[in-house]
């Protein structure tokens, strides 16, 4: 690795899709290069939403985001260069451009949105003793993880399939707010199991509907969602 700045790394990723920014370390590999972004958009891996993908465009060059990894403490970002190559022996933080792929984001956001909404509609017909016990989201699938006295009947899954639909055809606004920890709860924000949360957290919550602890990204509105099916 080559250190190119001081500059502390901000996650810039919840309020758009595309950044002005610094390079502050770079490793070239010829391959695989890899960068750490002092404003960094590209969500990593965590609460089951997978890492985002996009590009960084440089002066002459552009790398292909394939992979989002925890370096040190520190976010990098991996991939192909997609054309040129990475200066040589840079003596100075890089200007870039850092892009996260619109359409895989927008997805990932929809059905992380989603098992918000299925979260609730199964504590809704199968009790409250439904809580989250893992889950993916990703841009084609979500998959939620939970424990139940026995299987869902064809009954309770439509039943499912019903209340989270009509809740994304109300077109209903996601609000996101930090939140004392303490108060967050109080309010009745669900905390997941497994999970580590500070005195500050970040709560997502469709009103009237679903208020959740999590750090992922969503969708403004959940019409954006579109249609929810149970596929298995």
């Amino acid at each position: 690795w080559t250190l190119l700045g001081e500059e502390e790394q901000s996650f810039a990723g919840y309020g758009g899709r595309e950044v002005e920014t610094l390079v502050v370390a770079l490793r070239a590999d010829e391959n695989w290069p890899a960068l750490v972004l002092a404003d960094n958009p590209f969500y990593l891996e965590a609460g089951g939403q997978v890492s985002d993908r996009g590009e960084v465009v440089g002066e002459g060059w552009a790398l292909e985001v394939r992979e989002v990894r925890r370096v040190q403490g520190r976010t990098a970002v991996l991939g192909p260069l997609k054309e040129g190559s990475l200066p040589r022996d840079p003596q100075s933080a890089l200007k870039v451009r850092a892009l996260v792929a619109p359409e895989l984001r927008h997805d990932t956001e929809r059905n992380h949105t989603a098992t918000h909404l299925l979260h609730a509609a199964l504590r809704t017909v199968l009790g409250e003793h439904v809580v989250q016990r893992g889950s993916l989201v990703a841009p084609d699938r979500l998959r939620f993880d939970f424990a139940h006295t026995a299987p869902m009947t064809r009954d309770e899954r439509e039943a499912v399939e019903a209340i989270v639909n009509r809740e994304i055809w109300a077109d209903h606004p996601v609000e996101i707010a930090p939140m004392a920890y303490r108060d967050a709860v109080a309010k009745g924000a669900m905390a997941l199991f497994g999970e580590k949360y500070g005195d500050q957290v970040r709560v997502v919550q469709v009103p009237g509907v679903s208020m959740e602890l999590c750090g992922g990204t969503h969708c403004r509105h959940t019409g954006e969602i579109g249609l929810f099916r149970i596929v298995s």
